[in-house]
C-alpha cells in the first residue's frame, strides 16, 4: 500500500543519514539497534484525552453527499472485535496492524471537543525520528506535536500545524526551516482535503539538512524522548458554529485517526546493537522495538547510560563513529573489586585514570589502594599485591601525632621512613613515649605532655618544673603553682630577683596596703590619686606640720600691746606670717583661741618671735585653759604641760616649748603668752618683743606612719635624718626634699583622713586651685593669706584685681598703712585726702602749705606752685596781677583801678574788637592798640596784605586768603582783599587758591612741590604734548597712556607685553604657554624667549632656520646657500626664499625667463617677456575655452556637436602640449591659427547653444578684464611696496634723528597702507566686486577699469606730494646733534667716514649709522643687545645656581631647624645656669649688703670684736653650699647686732673697704652675666647651623646635665650645710661671751674686711670656675656653629655677587630669591615671636580663665548672699 511505501522510504532514509551501516559491529565502534514502530506492543502506553462512547453508545454523523447513512453509533465500552465490538473505536486501534481491513478500525474521538490529546509513555528513552499519522476525517485545523525526555516533567514543541497560522499561532514563526531545530508552524497538513486519509508527517530531522556529526549531543537531545504527546487545538467545521451546541451540528466534527506510525529505536548511546525487553515477563510482539539496551563496551544501565560494574576509570561517554568510548576497568591492586569514577581524580592524573577504588582490603587505601591505612606501613620486602603488605605502626598513642599513626613509606625525597613514629612537640623517643624537659604528664595535653606553665617573670632561672607534680620554683615575693602571682601586698610581676615590687601604698592617702596585683593602684582616700594614693586632686592640698598657725595680730592683747604690720618685701622673701607682729612690751599677755584641733594627741608650741633687744627675754609664760582634763583616748603622756616657762634668745626667730601640750579634736583652749620678764642684766626702761605668731606641731613620732613596726622605725630615723621637722619652725623654708615630701604627706593625710580643701577667696585667688603642698592659693596682687582673703599691709579694698595700694603720701602720712576697708591714711597736720597727698583748699605748697595770694581777685590757687586759679575782674597772671588781652589798667592790691576794655575799634564782645591787647600811653594818655594777626591801622580797622575781608561792617572779619601758602603775604596785590581770590600764585601753582600745579608740573601744590615738569613720552596719548609741552596728572605726574603702556612717563610697556612704538599701545606678548620660557618678550621686537627646539616670534613655529608644525617635527631648511636671499625658509612650507632669477623649492634652479646654469641665471631678452605675456594670454584663453566647453557637454550640447567639440578638444590640448614646449614663434603662429579656427567654432557653437554661447563669451571677456585688472593692482601693489619699503627706509632715517617723528610718520604710512590693502581686497574679494558680477556687468567693468586706473594715478600723485613734502621738511630739519646723539657723528655724506652719521651708506650702500668705538645710542643698542645676549646665557646658569642655591638653602634651613631645636634644649638649660648663677650672685648681694649695714649703721665693739675672732676661727667653705651656710650665719649674727649708733664714725673705713669689695663683686657678677648674655646670644645663633652643629650640641648637652648634677650635689651639701648651721650659731654665742678687751682689738677688725674679702675672692673664683664650665660646654659647639655659618654665609655671598653682575630682568628674580629667602627667615622669626606670643596669650587665657572662674563664684556667691535677702 502507499503507506508501507511511505514509511519503509523514510526509515531507510534516516538510517541512511543518521546512523552507521547496520552491518557495523560494536568491537568496532558506535552500534546502534534496528527502527521499528515505537507503538506495536505499547497499545497500553497510549492514552487520549477523549474518546466517543467510553461511557455509553453515542451517534456521530460524516459529512458526505455520496453516502446514504451518515450517522453511526460508537460504543467503545469494549475493546474492538470486528464480531463482537465492531463500533468501538478506541485509542488502541491506532497502532498499525498491516491487517487487510485495516480502514475498519479507528479512534475516534467525543462529537465537538476541539482540545484532545494522545500521548505516548514509553518505558525508558528511546530514538524518535518521525511520525506518520492517518485521519479519517478532516485534519486537524490546529496541532502541536510535543516531546518529553525526563518522563512528562518537561515538555519541548518539535512542531506546530495549523491552517492559519498567523491567526492560530500569531507568534511563531512560518518557515522555512533554517537550522534543524528551528520551531514553525507548518500549513500543509491542515487543509480540508482530503476529507479522509489525510496524512500528518513528521520527521525530526529534515531530510534537507546534511549533519555533519550525527553523534553529537545537540542532535542526540533532539532525538531522544520518553513522552510524545500529540496536542488537536482546533477542528474543521466548514463554518458551523460549535458554540450553539445544536445536536446536529456537533455529531458532524471530531477527530478520527485510523493508525498512526512513530518510527524510532531504543536509546543505547552507540553502545548496543540490540534490545530486549525491560522486564522477563513483557510481552514479546512480532515487531516490537524493546527498551533494553543489551549493551557492550563494558557499559550497563536501561539506555546503557553507565559503566559495568568496576570499569570506572574513564569517565561514560556515548560512542562515536569509530571510537568506542568503551569504559575502563580499574586499577585496585588486588585489594578491591569495587571502585567508582572521581573527575577530579581524573582530571588531577592527566586525563588518564579516573577509577577511585572503593573498600580496600588487608589494611590498604588510595585511588588504587596503592597505599596503608593509617596507623599501618608498607613492608618493603612484600610486593604492594601481597596481602600482607601493611604492618601496624608500633608508637605511643598518647605521646604520638594523630594518636600512633606512623610513615605509611620510605620516601627519602620526602624524608619518610617506613614505620617511623612522629612525636608531639613536647614528647620524644623511639616510641615517642617520654617527655621532653620542662614538660611532664605524658598526655595530658594535645601537645603530648603539659609545659611546666611557670612563669618567666616568677621563676627562679635556671629552674624547671617537677616532672611528676609541674610545681614551679618562685621567686622571693611570689606564689602560686606557676609561680605567676604576687604575694599579697605586692604588684607588677617582672623580671628581677625578687619577682615582684611591694604595693608601698601611702599610709595616709590610702586606705590600707592593699593594691591591684597587675596596675599596683592603691585603695586612695577621698580626693587623692595617684598609684600610690600621694597625690591630691586639683581644688585639695596636703597641710605641712605648721598649717595651725596663730597670728599675734589676730589675738586678744591689753593696753599696751599694738599691732605692727609690715609691708611684703620686694627682693626677697618675709621674716614673718601675717600682716606683721605684735608689739608686746615686758608684763603683757596675749591671749590666742584654738578649736581647730585635727585629732586628740600631742602637739609641739612653737613662737616665732622678732627680737628687738639684744639680751635674752628671760621668763616667757605659757598657760593652757582648758575646762577639763583630757579623755584617755588623747593617748596623752601625764603630767599635762598646761603651763611652761620658756625664755627667747635674741639670735633666733622662734624657740620650742620643751613639753608638748596634750589637746583634743572638737574641744576649745584659750593659750595666754605673758611676757613676764626681759632680762636681770640689762635695764631697760621699756623693754619689748614682737610677737609674730604660735604654730601647734603634732608629735607625728605617736602617729601610726613612724610607730609599731621596724618600717616604722626605719621611716623615723629616715624623717629625722633629712630634718624633715625642723622645715617646720623656720618661716624662710629650704625647698622641702621628696623623702620629706612623701612623710609630711602620709602625717598629713592621718590627721586629717585625707586632704583638706582649698578654699581659695574667689576675689582674692588667680584660681581656685591652690599649691597641693600647704594649700596656699595663687594670690591677686597686694593679697596675703593662705586662701589668698587678706589684704597686705599697704594695701585696702578686697577685689576681683586684687587690693589697692594705698599711696599713702610720704610727706603727707604718718605710716604707709591705710584703712582696710576705707582707704584713709593718717594724715599729718595740715595735710588733706584720702592720701593725705594735698593742702586743704585755698592753701598750696604740700606739705607746707601756705594760704593763696591773689591780689584780692580769686580764692583758689594751684596746690603745688600757688598759681591763682579762676582770676576775676578781667585779671590774669599767676596772681591775678595784670588785665587779661583785651584790658587794659593797673589791677595790683591798693592800687584802687580795675580793667577797662581796648577800644580797637570796639572793645570785647562787640565782635570788632581786632587787637590782642593795648596799652595807654601815660604822657599822652592815648591808647594804643597791638592789632591782632591780619589787621592793621591805628585802630585795627583794616585788613593786612595776604587777608581779606571787610572789618568795617559789624560781624566783618579779616580772613587768610586761602592760597596754601603760595603767595607773597606781603605783597598787597598777591590775593583779592573782598573775595580772598588769589591773584599771584608762586612757585608753578594756579587756582583761586593756588591749589593746583600749573599745566606741566606736578607735585602738591599745598606743599609747595610743583617744581616736577610732566615728561611724557613715545607710550602716551598723542593730544597729551603739545609744542613740547606736555599734560600729565598734576598731582602723581601720570600722563595718560595708550594700552599696555606703564610708567609715570608712559615710557615701558606693561608686563608680557611690547611694541610702544606703535602708537596703539602695547600689544600681548602671546608667547606660547609651553614653547617659551615665560609670557614675557622683548619690548622692541616682541621677541619670546624660546625653548630649544621652538622659533618665531611667539614660539609657535620652529626654530630658526627649521620649518614645519613644532608639535609634530620640525625640518631643516634645506636651501641651496648660492641662490637664497634669506637662510630662513617658508615656516609652513619649507620653500626657500630665492634671490631675484632663482626658482625652486631649493632656490638650486634658474627662474623662467632666466638662462644659465645655476647660479649663474641671466636674464633673457625683453623679447621673451613679450611673447611670455602672449604666451600667457593665449594660455588663459584657451583654459577658459576648455572651460566652456566642459560646461557646454554639461548642459547638454546636442550630439551633432559632438564631433566638433572633440576637435575642439584635441586642438587645445595640442595648444597646452605647444605653450609647454615654450617654441615662442611656432607656438604664437600655431596659436593664432587655433585661436582663428577656435573663433569660428565658438561662433558656430554661440549660434547653435543659445543662452550657453551667450554666458560662455560673457564669462571670458568678464574674465580677461578681471585677469588686466588684477594684472594692474598687482603692478599698483607692487609699486606701492617699493613705495613702503623707500618710506620704511625713510622712516628709519627719521627714526634715528627724531623717535616721536619717526612714530608719527610710521603711524601715517601704516594708515595709508591699511587704506591701499582695503581697497585692493574690496577690488577682489568685495561681494560687489567685478569678478562678482561680471555677467551683468561687462560695459562697466570697462568703465570701472579706467576709474581706478585715474585714482591709482591720483594716489601715486598724491603719495609723491607727501614724500616731497616729507624731503622739504627733512632737509629743513638740522639732524646733527640728533645724528651725534643717536649715531654718534654727523649727519650728511661729508661726515661719513669713522663713526657713521644720519645718511651714510657702506660698502653695499646700504644705510648705515655708527660704529664700534662710536658714543652714538645706535652703537650702545648693539653693545647692550650683545651684552644682552651673553647676559641671556649668564641668566640661564645663574638660574640654575639659583636653584642650586635654593635646594642648599632649603636643606640647610631643614638641618638648621633640628639644630634649633637642639640650640632651644641647650639654650633651655643654660638658662637654668644662669638662673642659678644668678641667685648666687643675689645672694651675695644680699650678704655684702648686710655686711655694709653692719659696718655703716655701727656696733657694738665688743660685738665686732667677737664676730671677727669667731670669723677667723672658723673654717672657711670650699663648695658652693658651705658657702651659702656660711652666707646664712652671717646674715644671723648681722640681724643680732643692735645699738650701733654709738660706733658709726668708728666703722667709716670699714664701711668704706666693703664698698670697696660690693663694687668689685658687682662688677664681677656684672661681667659674669655679660658673658652668660654672649652665651645665649651664641646659641640664638645657632638655630641657622647646619645638622652637624648637632653631635657638639648633644656633647653640650650632656656637659649642661653634668653641671645640673654638680648643682644638685651643691643643693643637697646645702641641706648637710644647715645642719651645721645651729652649731656654727651656739659657737658664735659663745664667742660673744669670751670677747675681752674691746677697745684694743678694735684696730682688728679690719680683719674682718680682709676676710671678708677673701670670701668675694673665694665667690669669685667660684664663679670664675663656673664661667669656665660654661666656656667649655658651650665654646667648642659655638665655634663649630659659627665656622659653619660663615662658610654659608661666604657661599650666599659669592652667590650673590655673581647675580648682581646680571640685567635688570635677571635682577628682579634673584632679588625675589632673596627677599623670599629673607622673608622665609623673618617668617621663622616671627613664627618663633608669634608661638611666644601665644604662650603668653595661653598664659594670659589661663589667668583669665581664673579670673572668670573667680567672677563667677562671686557672683554665685552674690546671688546666693541676694537671694536671702527680703
Amino acid at each position: 500500500s502507499n503507506l508501507m511505501l511511505v514509511v519503509l522510504i523514510v526509515a531507510f532514509g534516516v538510517l541512511a543519514q543518521d546512523l552507521p551501516s547496520y552491518t557495523d559491529r560494536c568491537a568496532e565502534g558506535s552500534c546502534y539497534p534496528a527502527t521499528g514502530d515505537l507503538l506495536i506492543g505499547r497499545a497500553r502506553r497510549l492514552k487520549a484525552s477523549s474518546t466517543c462512547g467510553l461511557s455509553g453508545p453515542e451517534t456521530f454523523c460524516i459529512v458526505s453527499n455520496l453516502q446514504a447513512d451518515k450517522c453511526f453509533e460508537c460504543d467503545s465500552r469494549e475493546m474492538y472485535n470486528e464480531v463482537t465490538h465492531p463500533n468501538s473505536h478506541t485509542i488502541e486501534n491506532i497502532v498499525t496492524t498491516f491487517a487487510p481491513n485495516r480502514l475498519k478500525t479507528w479512534w475516534q474521538s467525543q462529537n465537538g471537543v476541539e482540545n484532545v490529546t494522545i500521548q505516548l509513555d514509553l518505558e525508558a528513552e528511546f530514538h524518535f525520528t518521525h511520525l506518520i499519522m492517518t485521519f479519517k476525517t478532516f485534519r486537524p485545523a490546529a496541532m502541536v506535536i510535543e516531546r518529553s525526555s525526563d518522563y512528562g516533567q518537561s515538555w519541548q514543541v518539535y512542531r506546530y500545524f495549523a491552517y492559519d497560522c498567523s491567526t492560530t499561532f500569531p507568534y511563531i514563526s512560518k518557515g522555512p526551516v533554517i537550522r534543524v531545530d528551528d520551531i514553525i508552524c507548518d500549513s500543509r497538513y491542515s487543509d480540508t482535503e482530503p476529507s479522509t486519509e489525510g496524512e500528518v508527517i513528521f520527521r525530526v530531522l529534515d531530510p534537507v539538512f546534511k549533519i555533519r556529526d550525527p553523534f553529537s549531543e545537540h542532535i542526540q537531545n533532539l532525538l531522544r524522548i520518553t513522552n510524545l504527546r500529540v496536542r488537536m487545538v482546533k477542528l474543521h467545521t466548514l463554518g458551523d458554529d460549535l458554540m450553539n451546541d445544536l445536536e446536529d451540528v456537533m455529531q458532524k466534527y471530531y477527530y478520527a485517526i485510523f493508525d498512526m506510525v512513530v518510527r524510532g529505536n531504543c536509546f543505547c548511546y552507540g553502545h548496543a546493537s540490540q534490545c530486549a525487553p525491560i522486564t522477563g515477563g513483557e510481552a514479546r510482539v512480532e515487531g516490537m522495538v524493546h527498551g533494553h539496551c543489551v549493551c557492550k563496551h563494558h557499559t550497563a544501565g536501561l539506555n546503557c547510560e553507565l559503566c559495568e560494574n568496576f570499569y570506572h576509570d574513564v569517565p561514560w561517554r556515548p560512542a562515536e563513529g569509530r571510537n568506542t568510548n568503551a569504559c575502563k576497568k580499574c586499577e585496585c591492586n588486588h585489594h578491591s573489586t569495587i571502585c567508582h569514577f572521581d573527575m577530579a581524580a581524573y582530571i588531577a592524573s592527566g586525563n588518564v585514570s579516573g577509577g577511585v577504588c572503593d573498600n580496600c582490603l588487608h589494611n590498604t587505601q588510595g585511588q588504587h589502594c596503592e597505599g596503608c591505612k593509617p596507623f599501618y606501613y608498607q613492608r618493603p620486602d612484600l610486593h604492594k599485591r601481597h596481602p600482607d603488605i601493611c604492618t601496624p605502626c608500633d608508637c605511643d598513642p598518647q605521646g604520638s601525632l594523630n594518636g600512633g599513626v606512623c610513615d605509611s613509606v620510605t620516601d627519602v625525597a620526602r624524608r619518610l621512613i617506613a614505620g617511623q613514629c612522629h612525636c608531639k612537640a613536647s614528647v620524644e623517643g623511639k616510641r615517642c613515649d617520654s617527655c621532653k624537659q620542662g614538660h611532664y604528664g605524658l598526655g595530658q595535653d594535645p601537645l603530648g605532655c603539659l609545659p611546666c606553665r611557670c612563669n618567666p617573670l616568677g621563676t627562679l632561672p635556671g629552674r624547671a618544673c617537677e616532672r611528676n607534680t609541674g610545681e614551679c620554683h618562685c621567686k622571693r615575693l611570689v606564689t602560686s603553682r606557676s609561680c605567676n602571682q604576687c604575694l599579697p601586698q605586692h604588684w607588677g610581676l617582672r623580671n628581677d630577683m625578687d619577682g615582684c615590687r611591694p604595693c608601698d601604698c601611702n599610709l595616709g592617702g590610702a586606705l590600707n596596703n592593699d593594691c591591684s596585683p597587675e596596675t599596683g593602684q592603691c585603695v586612695c582616700r577621698e580626693h587623692m590619686f595617684g598609684r600610690r594614693c600621694d597625690q591630691v586632686k586639683n581644688g585639695y592640698y596636703f597641710a605641712t606640720l605648721d598649717h595651725y598657725t596663730y597670728e599675734a595680730e589676730d589675738a586678744e592683747f591689753e593696753s599696751g600691746v599694738t599691732m605692727v604690720p609690715r609691708s611684703l618685701p620686694v627682693d626677697h622673701h618675709a621674716t614673718w606670717t601675717g600682716i606683721g607682729f605684735a608689739n608686746v612690751p615686758e608684763g603683757k599677755a596675749l591671749q590666742f583661741t584654738v578649736d581647730n584641733v585635727p585629732q586628740s594627741m600631742e602637739y609641739n608650741l612653737l613662737i616665732r618671735y622678732e627680737p628687738q633687744l639684744p639680751d635674752m627675754w628671760e621668763d616667757v609664760l605659757v598657760v593652757v585653759m582648758r575646762t577639763r582634763n583630757p579623755s584617755p583616748s588623747a593617748h596623752c603622756s601625764l603630767p599635762y604641760a598646761d603651763q611652761q616657762r620658756v625664755s627667747l634668745s635674741p639670735g633666733s626667730r622662734y624657740v620650742l616649748l620643751s613639753r608638748p601640750l596634750c589637746l583634743e579634736k572638737d574641744k576649745k583652749y584659750n593659750l595666754s603668752m605673758l611676757l613676764a620678764h626681759y632680762s636681770s642684766d640689762d635695764h631697760h626702761h621699756l623693754p619689748n618683743m614682737l610677737i609674730d605668731s604660735i604654730v601647734l606641731l603634732p608629735v607625728v613620732r605617736d602617729l601610726e606612719l613612724f610607730s609599731g613596726t621596724a618600717d616604722s622605725e626605719e621611716a623615723w630615723e629616715m624623717f629625722q635624718k633629712y630634718r624633715c621637722l625642723e622645715l617646720s619652725h623656720t618661716i624662710q623654708k629650704s625647698p622641702m626634699t621628696d623623702i620629706c615630701k612623701e612623710y609630711i604627706f602620709s602625717a598629713s593625710a592621718l590627721l586629717h583622713q585625707g586632704v583638706m580643701e582649698c578654699e581659695c577667696h574667689p576675689q582674692g585667688s588667680l584660681s581656685l586651685i591652690c599649691n597641693s603642698i600647704g594649700g596656699q592659693c595663687p594670690c591677686r596682687p597686694n593679697v596675703v593669706g593662705r586662701k589668698c582673703d587678706t589684704c597686705s599691709p599697704g594695701t585696702f579694698h578686697l577685689g576681683p584685681s586684687g587690693c589697692r595700694s594705698c599711696e599713702c603720701d610720704k610727706l603727707g602720712s604718718r605710716t604707709p598703712f591705710c584703712n582696710v576697708t576705707t582707704g584713709q591714711c593718717p594724715c599729718v597736720p595740715g595735710a588733706y585726702g584720702r592720701q593725705c597727698a594735698h593742702c586743704l583748699p585755698g592753701h598750696w605748697g604740700f606739705p607746707h602749705c601756705h594760704a593763696c595770694f591773689c591780689n584780692g581777685h580769686s580764692d583758689r590757687c594751684q596746690t603745688n606752685t600757688g598759681q591763682c586759679l579762676a582770676c576775676r575782674e578781667h585779671t590774669t597772671g599767676h596772681h591775678c596781677e595784670r588785665c587779661e588781652n583785651g584790658y587794659h589798667g593797673n589791677v595790683l592790691l591798693g592800687s584802687g583801678e580795675h580793667c577797662r576794655p581796648c577800644m580797637c575799634p570796639d572793645g570785647p564782645g562787640s565782635g570788632r574788637q581786632f587787637a590782642d591787647t593795648c596799652y595807654e600811653n601815660p604822657n599822652s594818655l592815648q591808647l594804643h592798640c597791638l592789632c591782632s594777626s591780619g589787621y592793621k591801622g591805628p585802630r585795627c580797622e583794616e585788613c593786612a596784605p595776604g587777608y581779606y575781608g571787610n572789618p568795617q561792617v559789624a560781624g566783618g572779619r579779616c580772613h587768610p586768603c586761602h592760597c596754601n601758602r603760595n603767595i607773597d603775604m606781603h605783597d598787597p596785590g598777591s590775593c583779592d582783599t573782598h573775595t580772598g581770590i588769589c591773584l599771584k600764585c608762586l612757585y608753578y601753582t594756579e587756582g583761586p587758591r593756588c591749589q593746583y600745579c600749573s599745566h606741566g608740573y606736578y607735585g602738591d601744590a599745598t606743599t609747595q612741590n610743583c617744581q616736577s615738569k610732566c615728561v611724557c613720552a613715545l607710550g602716551s596719548v598723542e593730544q597729551s604734548c603739545v609744542d613740547g609741552k606736555c599734560e600729565c596728572d598734576r598731582v602723581s605726574g601720570q600722563c595718560p597712556c595708550l594700552p599696555g603702556v606703564e610708567g609715570l612717563n608712559c615710557d615701558h610697556c606693561a608686563p608680557n607685553t611690547w611694541n610702544i612704538n606703535s602708537r596703539e599701545g602695547c600689544q600681548l606678548c602671546q608667547c606660547h604657554p609651553t614653547h617659551s620660557f615665560s609670557p614675557s618678550c622683548d619690548a622692541l621686537s616682541g621677541q619670546c624667549s624660546c625653548k630649544p627646539g621652538f622659533g618665531g616670534r611667539t614660539c609657535e613655529e620652529c626654530r630658526a632656520l627649521f620649518w614645519g608644525d613644532p608639535e609634530v617635527k620640525c625640518n631643516a631648511c634645506d636651501c641651496d646657500p648660492r641662490g637664497i636671499s634669506t637662510l630662513q625658509c617658508n615656516k609652513s612650507t619649507g620653500k626657500c626664499m630665492c634671490v631675484e632669477g632663482v626658482a625652486g623649492q631649493r632656490c638650486d634652479s634658474c627662474r623662467r625667463g632666466y638662462v644659465g646654469k645655476f647660479p649663474e641665471c641671466q636674464q633673457c631678452h625683453q623679447c621673451f617677456s613679450d611673447w611670455d605675456v602672449t604666451v600667457s594670454e593665449l594660455t588663459n584663453q584657451t583654459e577658459r575655452m576648455i572651460g566652456t566647453v566642459d560646461e557646454a557637454k554639461v548642459t547638454s550640447v546636442p550630439a551633432a556637436y559632438h564631433d566638433t567639440i572633440s576637435s575642439l578638444e584635441s586642438g587645445a590640448r595640442q595648444l597646452i602640449q605647444i605653450l609647454e614646449d615654450n617654441e615662442a614663434q611656432k607656438t604664437l603662429v600655431h596659436n593664432k591659427a587655433l585661436l582663428q579656427q577656435t573663433n569660428q567654432l565658438m561662433l558656430v557653437l554661440g549660434r547653435s547653444l543659445n543662452h550657453s554661447e551667450d554666458l560662455v563669451a560673457q564669462v571670458s571677456a568678464e574674465h580677461g578684464r578681471a585677469a588686466e585688472e588684477l594684472h594692474s593692482l598687482s603692478e599698483e601693489s607692487h609699486k606701492l611696496q617699493e613705495s613702503m619699503e623707500e618710506k620704511q627706509q625713510q622712516a628709519l632715517l627719521i627714526k634715528h634723528a627724531n623717535i616721536r617723528g619717526a612714530a608719527d610718520s610710521i603711524w601715517q604710512y601704516h594708515q595709508q597702507s591699511l587704506e591701499a590693502e582695503g581697497q585692493v581686497n574690496q577690488a577682489t574679494s568685495d561681494p560687489q566686486s567685478p569678478m562678482e558680477q561680471s555677467a551683468g556687468l561687462r560695459q562697466a567693468s570697462e568703465a570701472m577699469l579706467n576709474a581706478i586706473q585715474g585714482g591709482y594715478e591720483l594716489r601715486l600723485q598724491l603719495q609723491a606730494e607727501r614724500l616731497d613734502k616729507m624731503n622739504r621738511d627733512l632737509d629743513q630739519d638740522d639732524l646733527s646733534q640728533l645724528s651725534h646723539q643717536v649715531c654718534g657723528g654727523a649727519s650728511g655724506p661729508d661726515s661719513c667716514g669713522g663713526c657713521e652719521g644720519l645718511g651714510c651708506a657702506g660698502e653695499a650702500g646700504a644705510l648705515q649709522c655708527g660704529a664700534a668705538g662710536c658714543a652714538g645710542l645706535i652703537t650702545e643698542s648693539n653693545k647692550a643687545l650683545n651684552k644682552a645676549k651673553e647676559l641671556d646665557h649668564d641668566i640661564l646658569d645663574s638660574l640654575k645656581e639659583v636653584e642650586k642655591l635654593h635646594r642648599m638653602v632649603s636643606d640647610a634651613r631643614g638641618q638648621a631647624d633640628e639644630a634649633k631645636l637642639s640650640a632651644q634644649d641647650v639654650l633651655s638649660k643654660a638658662n637654668q645656669s644662669k638662673s642659678r648663677v644668678e641667685q648666687t650672685n643675689q645672694e651675695l648681694r644680699q650678704l655684702v649688703q648686710e655686711i655694709r649695714d653692719f659696718l655703716t649703721r655701727g656696733a657694738d665693739l665688743q660685738r665686732i670684736e667677737a664676730l671677727a675672732d669667731k670669723v677667723l676661727k672658723l673654717k672657711m667653705p670650699v663648695a658652693a653650699g658651705e658657702l651659702k651656710n656660711v652666707t646664712m650665719e652671717i646674715r644671723q649674727h648681722v640681724a643680732s647686732l643692735t645699738s650701733v649708733d654709738d660706733i658709726l664714725a668708728e666703722s667709716a673705713d670699714q664701711a668704706h673697704m666693703a664698698e670697696m669689695l660690693l663694687h668689685q663683686t658687682r662688677t664681677k657678677a656684672m661681667q659674669l652675666k655679660e658673658e652668660a648674655e654672649e652665651v645665649m646670644s651664641a646659641l640664638n645663633e645657632s638655630e641657622y647651623a647646619q645638622s652637624a652643629a648637632h653631635v657638639s650640641l648633644t656633647g653640650a648637652k650632656d656637659n649642661l646635665d653634668y653641671t645640673q648634677q654638680h648643682m644638685a650635689s651643691v643643693e643637697s651639701e646645702t641641706a648637710a650645710s644647715e645642719l651645721k648651721l645651729s652649731n656654727i650659731t651656739q659657737r658664735m654665742l659663745d664667742a660673744e661671751a669670751g670677747v675681752g678687751e674691746a677697745k684694743q682689738k678694735i684696730l682688728e677688725a679690719s680683719s674682718s674686711a680682709e676676710n671678708t674679702n677673701r670670701v668675694a675672692d673665694y665667690v669669685s673664683e667660684v664663679m670664675e670656675q663656673t664661667k669656665r664650665e660654661l666656656d667649655s660646654e658651650v665654646k667648642d659647639s659655638f665655634r663649630l656653629v659659627s665656622h659653619l655659618m660663615e662658610h654659608k654665609a661666604l657661599g650666599v655671598s659669592d652667590a650673590r655677587q655673581r647675580v648682581e653682575r646680571l640685567r635688570q630682568e635677571a635682577k628682579d628674580f634673584l632679588d625675589d630669591s632673596v627677599n623670599k629667602l629673607k622673608r622665609l627667615t623673618e617668617l621663622e622669626k616671627t613664627f618663633s615671636s608669634n608661638q611666644q606670643t601665644l604662650e603668653e596669650r595661653a598664659e594670659e587665657l589661663k589667668d583669665l580663665e581664673k579670673t572668670a572662674q573667680g567672677v563667677l563664684q562671686e557672683l554665685s556667691h552674690k546671688a546666693a548672699l541676694y537671694s536671702t535677702c527680703l
